[in-house]
């Protein structure tokens, strides 16, 4: 445009009396083709549809670029659909309030106003009206206008080209740099583009703010509250004066509307002192006997206090088998099972620990979580799968005696978020149990570690404990900030992965 000063530039509704101005301003940005520009009747069906999806820009009072839309049901509109198709005519018969989509029908930005980013106003405008109308994303037609240059290439390998940067395509480039990906080729879309030769690109962009309309209640929620229990190792003379203290913990968190407790790994080892004059593998045995009770007590608390209770890990034995297990204890009664998958040399060593062979996502109200016990959150390999499934939060129940034991723990578990992009809340115990063999010491910061993007702490770390202090942490995590990082992040470790080099398979049982 011409070099001079901008005063004022606006984002307006279209109305019926910008109908002469938009009238010449889409002749100019057409090249002066006739017929190219709506008529009065048509603005005034638009406006009266759907008025807030035709807007225009303007600069200094004057239009400088517009964009019009409908809202239609794509169920209804067929995969190789025309441009006429779409406005029945110019009739707008396709436009649905109901619908779930939000359809470009035309877009362009003044000659002399071009290379001050409008077209970017425009489309983050369209975006807006998608995300506050609930909408699944917006998709249109986008013309190859460098097309008819290159006859020789396929559309398909046109479009490569044009990703590969090879091809400089005005309109194609800017779409894709708007987060707009191409979905299928339209032949014949738009009658007279010879310099698309009548081709088009089908571009879409995703709602990541969609949810499903239903006509039930739904209880899932965005923003999560995470309660950890950094539990202090001491003497019990019984089982119900440790489960005294469970109750007292989970108390806490829940006064505080937390929709997660999460207790460490062994928390009740303190239960062993009463049989540490045997062997330990036999006094872990023991301490096996206790474990279905203390599932059926915490299952109790998690409907009592209305939270949803991991219960960090305890022994378990399964055809005279030892494991090393735990529990989700959901809020509405249901009950989850996991298992450690990796036992330390130690636990195999001295208790005869086996390894586990589960490894499930777990639905909740609160979102889709993953469990892994201590050692599994050092296999990257396993949460990569359970991020596969849709994890948001992934929870590490560990026991860790010394500093580097806690270390590994703690530097695992933040790459994991970065990696699988979501948060992970580990939570350990400290103190010490001189009347238990093989449990000397314990070493712990619990801690809620987050991915590192622009809508997270700068150092990943979103809360964390006081070490070695008996405590509770509660955080807060955004489960929206996941959808955005995965689309939007600076980068995307997720969608970037070279699948075609490499992958984490399940093996099949």
């Amino acid at each position: 445009m011409e070099d001079h000063k901008i005063e004022n530039i606006e984002l307006k509704y279209l109305t019926v009396d910008d109908f002469e101005e938009l009238k010449s301003a889409t002749l100019e940005s057409y090249g002066g083709v006739l017929n190219s520009y709506w008529k009065k009747q048509h603005i005034q069906q638009l406006t009266s549809i759907f008025p807030e999806g035709q807007v225009v820009i303007k600069i200094d009072g004057n239009i400088a670029g517009c964009a019009l839309s409908l809202i239609v049901d794509y169920d209804s509109i067929d995969d190789n659909h025309t441009y006429a198709d779409i406005i029945k005519g110019d009739s707008f018969k396709n436009h649905d309030p109901d619908g779930d989509i939000l359809y470009g029908i035309d877009v362009f930005i003044k000659p002399e106003y071009r290379g001050l980013r409008l077209g970017r106003r425009l489309y983050d405008y369209r975006k807006e009206i998608c995300e506050n109308l609930n909408l699944k994303g917006i998709v249109f037609g986008g013309r190859m206008p460098n097309y008819h240059k290159h006859k020789a290439l396929t559309p398909k390998e046109y479009i490569e080209k044009v990703k590969r940067k090879e091809i400089h395509d005005p309109v194609l480039n800017f779409q894709i740099s708007n987060d707009f990906h191409p979905v299928r080729i339209l032949k014949g879309y738009l009658e007279g583009d010879t310099a698309s030769n009548e081709y088009a690109v089908l571009m879409e962009w995703d709602n990541i703010y969609y949810t499903k309309k239903t006509k039930v209640a739904s209880t899932v929620k965005t923003v999560v509250r995470l309660g950890l229990i950094q539990w202090q190792m001491r003497t019990y003379n019984s089982l119900e004066e440790l489960m005294q203290q469970v109750e007292y913990f989970v108390d806490s968190v829940a006064a505080y509307r937390s929709d997660f407790a999460l207790f460490p790994e062994f928390f009740n080892a303190p239960l062993m002192a009463k049989y540490n004059h045997m062997h330990e593998p036999d006094a872990i045995r023991e301490l096996a006997k206790y474990t279905q009770v203390i599932v059926e007590k915490m299952q109790q608390l998690s409907i009592s206090y209305n939270i949803n209770i991991i219960t960090g890990s305890m022994p378990e034995l399964i055809e005279d088998k030892l494991f090393n297990v735990g529990y989700l204890c959901r809020r509405d009664g249901s009950l989850e099972r996991y298992e450690k998958i990796h036992v330390t040399p130690d636990e195999a060593k001295v208790w005869g620990m086996q390894r586990g062979h589960k490894l499930n996502t777990f639905e909740t109200d609160a979102g889709k979580i993953g469990i892994l016990i201590c050692y599994d959150s050092e296999f990257p390999e396993l949460s990569r799968l359970l991020a596969d499934e849709g994890m948001d939060i992934l929870f590490v129940p560990f026991l860790t005696d010394t500093q580097n034991g806690y270390s590994r723990v703690r530097l695992c578990a933040q790459a994991r978020a970065i990696e699988n992009e979501c948060y992970v809340a580990i939570a350990g115990s400290v103190g010490n149990l001189p009347n238990v063999n093989n449990m000397d010491i314990q070493y712990a910061q619990s801690a809620v570690f987050t991915p590192c993007d622009f809508s997270f702490p700068s150092n990943g770390i979103k809360a964390e404990a006081t070490t070695n202090t008996e405590m509770i942490l509660v955080a807060d995590v955004d489960l929206s900030l996941l959808r955005e990082l995965h689309s939007f992040g600076a980068v995307k470790n997720l969608k970037d992965r070279r699948k075609d080099v490499y992958d984490v398979i399940r093996v099949k049982e």
